[in-house]
């Protein structure tokens, strides 16, 4: 446990100081001081539940801290985080233990000075916690945003466009465990053996599909290892399958790394299609080619490329462009929960580097063929806003409907929006365009 608190205490200072993700972070510390596996799991715990519930941390410490938690000092308000985290979520651990072990680690922080506020603050806090949790005192939206952790900012643009109750179900589900989603690799597994083996559940909605509870039966079956499968969300497999691929198609994946729509794309149409997989950043390729091997998949081509700028011999030549452009993530905030701390500012240019590779790829596609226009973000202003404009200016391109494999949702103008809550997916925006 010590260990554990150690690493993840260290991940959330470096995440604060150097603005770096917490996933990419906490993996080099756990191979750093070699973690086992179930003390891997509690690092990561510990430090994604603090990053999820960040401002609900904050909002107890303020409650009983003379010092607001904005003016402490940034290793003083991590410790405090993690032990308020562990006394209102970890019911296995004891709240005087988790007290005393934030009265441990500020000593061992050089912040004995602090050690008396940190064990008044805490033990007020677990006093309290039914109230805390319950954020009592506050409203509307600015309650939704200290109980769920998401900015103001952020929870009102979410409000506006899916209504108060719907958001707040988009929160919870956002700081909820996310399922494993791996797509079967159908050239060398039978799903219902695979899903046997893993003692996986088939999907709900989607062909060999498996969804599993944790990557522990994965990783120790070595099916992964032998290329029996890959990680993919139910939502970017729809994505692909919503283009229709099929047998001797000329498809190019124009942001693929790291390969998941290139993969399903090969899958879809049993390795015999003709798939250029590109990515602006070279390295980032050699996932994409490692991927393809290790799932026997011969018909990928990966290319060096920025999207918007035009390659002469890719116009007028596919039969499918995926564009999967560069967004704010809002949608995938389950698995990454640092993107929800993004300010206005951080995302402000996306739209127009959006239309951008919209318009540049469209020229790739055949006459009759289709461009699939793929976000993991709910915000308006960067998918249908972006399309709409798009299709203003291009009148050889029209957004046609496609069909969805579950009832209840349907496209609107050859869109849709895949909700976590709604539909059990990352929050996914998939839009069909076809070229006249």
């Amino acid at each position: 446990m010590g260990n554990a608190r150690k690493v993840a205490l260290t991940a959330l200072e470096r995440c604060r100081r150097g603005g770096a993700w917490s996933d990419a972070v906490l993996d080099g510390l756990i191979k750093q001081e070699n973690l086992d596996r179930r003390d891997a799991a509690l690092a990561t715990r510990l430090c994604y539940g603090v990053t999820q519930n960040m401002l609900l941390c904050d909002f107890c410490v303020d409650s009983f801290s003379k010092q607001k938690s904005s003016r402490l000092e940034p290793k003083l308000l991590d410790i405090l985080r993690l032990s308020v985290y562990q006394i209102l979520f970890m019911d296995k651990i004891p709240d005087m233990a988790a007290v005393n072990e934030g009265v441990d680690l500020a000593k061992k922080a050089g912040l004995s000075r602090a050690s008396g506020m940190v064990n008044a603050v805490l033990r007020r806090v677990s006093e309290n916690k039914a109230e805390l949790m319950s954020v009592s005192g506050k409203k509307g939206m600015e309650r939704l945003s200290i109980l769920y952790s998401h900015p103001l900012w952020l929870v009102e643009m979410f409000a506006e466009r899916f209504g108060y109750e719907q958001t707040e179900k988009l929160l919870k589900a956002n700081n909820s465990e996310v399922p494993i989603t791996a797509q079967v690799n159908v050239l060398k597994a039978n799903t219902l053996e695979l899903a046997e083996k893993l003692e996986a559940d088939l999907h709900p909605w989607l062909s060999d599909t498996l969804v599993l509870n944790s990557m522990a039966s994965i990783l120790d079956s070595g099916a992964l290892e032998d290329g029996l499968l890959y990680i993919q969300d139910a939502a970017a497999k729809l994505a692909v399958a919503a283009a229709s691929p099929a047998e001797g198609m000329r498809i190019l994946d124009a942001c693929a790394a790291p390969g998941g729509k290139s993969f399903t794309a090969a899958m879809l149409t049993g390795n015999k299609a003709e798939i250029i997989s590109c990515d602006i950043h070279e390295k980032k390729l050699s996932r994409v080619e490692k991927g393809a091997e290790r799932l026997g998949i011969t018909c990928i081509k990966t290319l060096a490329m920025d999207a918007r700028v035009q390659e002469e011999s890719f116009l007028n030549s596919f039969d499918i462009v995926i564009a999967d452009v560069p967004c704010s993530g809002f949608g995938v905030i389950r698995k990454k929960p640092d993107i929800r701390y993004k300010s206005p500012e951080d995302i402000a240019g996306l739209p127009e580097i959006q239309l951008d590779i919209l318009k540049n790829l469209s020229a790739y596609v055949k006459p009759g063929g289709i461009l699939m226009y793929l976000t993991c973000t709910l915000l308006n202003s960067e998918n249908k806003d972006v399309v709409n404009t798009f299709l203003a200016d291009n009148k050889d391109f029209y957004a046609e409907e496609f069909a969805l494999p579950f009832s209840g949702t349907k496209t609107e103008n050859g869109m849709v929006t895949l909700l976590p809550h709604i539909h059990g997916t990352d929050g996914f925006f998939i839009c069909r365009i076809r070229r006249r």
